[in-house]
């Protein structure tokens, strides 16, 4: 398994990444960072004609900027930095020549979590993947914990 991954992901060699979840082909990175771990999402349905989904609202296009409406749809704005922030969930988009390619979503530790396609769900650092299958980091993007914004809503209405 471990060569297998390092075979196709070359940047994770050396590093201290684990493998966090069995290799699941339902659901990948998009839907992974998302949340969702019942879907494909990918906005051409070509892609997984079986189980595609993309967000209502978000053009199906692969685009960067339907890439941003898409995790828009769930809460998420643009931010200007990866590091980790008290309260927030962040995401990061990997794109390779203006394609988005990949999605890793920010752990309370700090550390990044990735489905690798339809292998395994993987922990790991944010730049670790960077490289030909995954291009390179083009975009970070925050929300408030569900948590988080459940107790900011109840403490506005009382």
């Amino acid at each position: 398994m471990v060569g297998r991954i390092e075979q196709a992901f070359p940047g994770l060699r050396g590093t201290a990444y684990q493998v966090t979840s069995p290799q699941d082909d339902k659901y990948n990175c998009i839907a992974w960072a998302a949340g969702d771990t019942t879907d494909w999402w990918w906005p051409d349905e070509a892609d997984n004609p079986d189980s595609a989904y993309w967000p209502p609202g978000a053009p199906r296009a692969e685009t960067l900027e339907a890439f941003r409406l898409a995790f828009a749809t769930l809460g998420y704005v643009v931010c200007d930095h990866d590091h980790i922030e008290v309260g927030y969930e962040k995401i990061a988009l990997f794109s390779q020549a203006g394609v988005p390619k990949h999605a890793a979503r920010q752990l309370l530790s700090g550390r990044w979590t990735s489905k690798l396609g339809p292998m395994e769900d993987i922990e790991h650092a944010l730049h670790d993947l960077t490289g030909m299958m995954c291009g390179s980091v083009v975009l970070v993007m925050k929300r408030l914990f569900p948590a988080a914004a459940g107790e900011e809503a109840a403490s506005e209405g009382g």
